[in-house]
């Protein structure tokens, strides 16, 4: 069973195996690969190897708080509780903080309380299926980011509503990361968290990163290339996750507002931004808001800039990255202007 139900293939970093292509530098590569958050992930870095190890200890004890399968995790002790407040991790009342507050930013397009509808599709295992209207209707009555409490330290949810966080797990986890390694003088690394991406200052040589952005299309291949430095690069797409039923793909991403899941004429949303846990956060919200609105909301901040794949095969390209971004593919271009 899945730990978090945001599984996201990956972003490709093209800087050869991350790391390797940068290898003149006098400072020398740590790396690591691990799996945890039911996802693999990569870590490299430019300083000292306990860094890695102090990364890898802070992600298992993420996982560990955030796990939604984990019967003594933060997240399993709130939906087991049946109504009682429960006493979490500081890391999880953040969490859900920004989680919540990215429900209200996008009027519920966002929503944690998602995960007895994610069950019920199947999401969550190997079997999955579309459940019947009815079923649908009555798992929709206990869906409401609005119900839940937080104070201080303390978690409350009514009975019969259940949380799920990894919509912004691995982001969150990848700011913890990205703060040990600050903490231990490293100024040039890059990760992969299941897909997400986030790197630190420049490559040792004084070149921006490249990370290369999943074709939907054609997932074993980039449609396009983004060049950073100190940004998180998370993607949300119908490719990640789906089945196909009666000659109809169904993917994992949901609408909170009936259930089914989100159509509303977005097939991938990658999100380019300062911190992970709202880059991931805002790339399902916007995902579940469509084109026209997705655009709205990404004029209305300044703090983020987003790459949209339409689903009648269109680039849509905010401006503040405009002049990093290569189209790779046949897909028309189009840059999104805040006038």
């Amino acid at each position: 069973m899945s730990i978090f139900h945001d599984l996201r293939l990956p972003a490709i970093l093209l800087c050869a195996g991350l790391l390797t292509s940068c290898s003149q530098a006098s400072t020398a590569a740590v790396s690591r690969d691990l799996f945890a958050m039911d996802t693999y992930m990569q870590l490299q870095a430019y300083g000292p190897e306990k860094a890695l190890d102090e990364a890898e200890a802070r992600i298992q004890e993420l996982e560990q708080d955030f796990s939604v399968t984990r019967p003594d995790s933060s997240i399993s002790r709130i939906n087991a509780a049946a109504g009682v407040p429960v006493t979490v991790e500081e890391d999880t009342v953040k969490l859900l903080h920004a989680a919540l507050a990215m429900g209200k930013e996008s009027g519920g397009a966002l929503d944690i309380t998602l995960y007895p509808l994610l069950a019920e599709w199947g999401f969550t295992k190997e079997e999955k299926h579309v459940p019947p209207p009815q079923t649908i209707a009555a798992l929709l009555d206990k869906v409401d980011y609005a119900a839940v409490s937080v104070t201080d330290d303390t978690v409350q949810l009514p009975a019969g509503m259940m949380l799920d966080l990894g919509a912004a797990a691995k982001g969150y986890t990848g700011d913890a990361v990205m703060e040990i390694f600050r903490e231990n003088g490293i100024a040039s690394a890059v990760i992969s968290l299941g897909g997400n991406v986030q790197t630190l200052g420049r490559k040792p040589d004084g070149t921006l990163w490249k990370v290369g952005i999943t074709d939907p299309f054609s997932p074993s291949e980039t449609c396009c290339t983004i060049e950073v430095e100190n940004k998180a690069v998370i993607t949300s797409g119908t490719y990640e996750r789906y089945f196909e039923e009666d000659g109809q793909r169904w993917w994992h991403i949901l609408d909170p507002a009936d259930g089914y899941p989100a159509d509303n004429g977005l097939i991938s949303v990658t999100v380019i931004g300062d911190s992970g846990t709202e880059c991931d956060l805002l790339s399902t919200a916007l995902f579940v808001e469509g084109t026209e609105k997705a655009a709205e909301h990404w004029r209305e901040r300044e703090d983020f800039e987003m790459i949209c794949v339409t689903e009648d095969g269109k680039l849509l390209v905010t401006e503040g990255i405009a002049d990093s971004f290569t189209n790779q593919s046949a897909m028309p271009m189009e840059v999104l202007t805040r006038e």
